[in-house]
């Protein structure tokens, strides 16, 4: 059992930078390729980020694409979200997932995720 807890959230204005922590409980860590995701008032859960089990690998939305920096830790069972140049699009609560494959979470919208952080609020102010 993995439990993962969100921290960093809160309220930006445009062009300002966020960092966002997911702590990871348990000894299994690094075994999970770790995402983040968001949802915003309204509209469906979109994928954001994604790390491979060793960090090596990342992927990113084309909405993200050189504004987020995914990484993680895994000494401290961590994963971040690094947000630059934050836009009042970006304003959504964001979850870190884990999963067991790291194909999975850059397919199906997040469906088939071992474990659900319980999200942050980012909200971003024009």
């Amino acid at each position: 059992q993995v439990q993962l807890v969100e921290s960093g959230g809160g309220l930006v204005q445009a062009g300002g930078s966020l960092r966002l922590s997911c702590a990871a409980s348990g000894r299994t860590f690094s075994s999970y390729g770790m995402g983040w995701f968001r949802q915003a008032p309204g509209k469906e859960r979109e994928f954001v980020a994604a790390i491979s089990r060793s960090g090596g690998t990342t992927y990113y939305a084309d909405s993200v694409k050189g504004r987020f920096t995914i990484s993680r830790d895994n000494a401290k069972n961590t994963v971040y979200l690094q947000m630059n140049s934050l836009k009042p699009e970006d304003t959504a609560v964001y979850y870190c997932a884990a999963a067991t494959y790291y194909r999975d979470l850059l397919t199906g919208g997040g469906n088939g995720m071992d474990y659900w952080g319980k999200g942050t609020l980012v909200t971003v102010s024009s």
